[in-house]
């Protein structure tokens, strides 16, 4: 049997359980993964998908190299009531169990995997060993409420995050892309939605504004966004750079290494929003009928503008001169005006 060398509340083992982990769920909760690993650097943290793949085994598995010890996905673990009457993983114990999902049945069933200390928020935290202070709801924001679970095993607020760890290929060729020399600034105009995306055209408005400031725009487009969109901006604003059209790599290290090279970005509520916040730069954030509270990335460079605070729930709701007034106020002193 494996045993463990710690105890609750100074593991030397944690277990992780999640259903799965598509490409969106494993960039929200990269701040999760972070924060857990800073509350304990020594831990054998291990992630458990009991319910189907795991991106931490795959594609983003490089992102988390060192701060997962052990990623195990589609284990079959936690669907079925039989489930009750075994025991998962029955070889091993674990000093603390995080059970991230609240459906009750599953967390009945993690539950019998050996621990000696296990959180979860399912039922109010009913079957949890800790529970946070009372309040008047949870966050709304998913990975606020994965906080709190980090701040429930560690028993003190989630501090600094642990840092990714270093790619240095995709570092290399993202300094490549973006040499040294010039000041970069990030536009993500794309999103899994049109509905979610700011008007491409006040992009570009906002980018020409910025290489007239004398910054470098750097346009960061997917391959279906490129198709439709490249063309329009090179036409708009000639200076601005779009890396990702001169690689046949368009994977989540390459967006986060081109990221640390950007004085700040803006984003829509996207996949490449949480990238860019994975590289902890400054970042505007722009949210229209999504909400803000539940979706938006974390990272302590975060400013947000929703179309809410302008009278609609559209991103068209969202003036160019609200845009260009925070970017100046993230950027410092550089003239960016109309």
């Amino acid at each position: 049997m494996n045993r463990s060398r710690g105890n609750g509340e100074n593991p030397a083992t944690v277990l992780v359980y999640v259903g799965l982990d598509a490409v969106g769920d494993g960039l929200i909760k990269l701040p999760f993964v972070r924060a857990l690993r800073a509350a304990f650097p020594a831990a054998r943290i291990t992630w458990l998908a009991g319910k189907g793949p795991s991106v931490y085994a795959g594609s983003l598995a490089p992102l988390v190299a060192g701060l997962l010890d052990e990623v195990i996905d589609q284990a079959g673990i936690g669907s079925r009531p039989r489930e009750l009457w075994r025991r998962p993983l029955p070889d091993r114990t674990f000093d603390l169990i995080v059970d991230t999902q609240r459906r009750v049945l599953t967390t009945l069933i993690v539950r019998r995997i050996r621990h000696h200390r296990f959180l979860s928020a399912a039922a109010g935290y009913w079957l949890s060993d800790a529970r946070p202070p009372r309040r008047s709801k949870p966050p709304a924001a998913m990975v606020e409420q994965l906080l709190t679970l980090v701040e429930l095993a560690s028993g003190r607020p989630a501090g600094t995050a642990a840092p990714l760890p270093p790619d240095p290929v995709h570092a290399a060729l993202a300094a490549y892309l973006l040499p040294s020399g010039a000041a970069y600034v990030g536009f993500a105009p794309g999103a899994g939605g049109r509905h979610k995306c700011w008007p491409l055209d006040r992009y570009l408005t906002v980018a020409a504004e910025v290489a007239a400031a004398g910054w470098v725009p750097v346009v960061l487009l997917g391959p279906a966004e490129a198709a439709e969109w490249a063309g329009t901006v090179r036409a708009a604003v000639p200076e601005a750079r779009l890396p990702l059209q001169e690689v046949s790599d368009l994977s989540p290290s390459l967006t986060i290494a081109l990221g640390r090279r950007l004085q700040a970005a803006v984003a829509n509520d996207s996949g490449t929003g949480h990238m860019l916040a994975a590289a902890d730069i400054p970042l505007l954030s722009l949210f229209g009928p999504t909400p803000a509270a539940k979706f938006a990335p974390t990272t302590p460079g975060l400013r947000l503008l929703r179309a809410q605070d302008f009278g609609g729930d559209t991103m068209e709701s969202i003036p160019v001169t609200a845009v260009v007034t925070v970017l100046r106020e993230m950027l410092g002193s550089a003239p960016l005006c109309f």
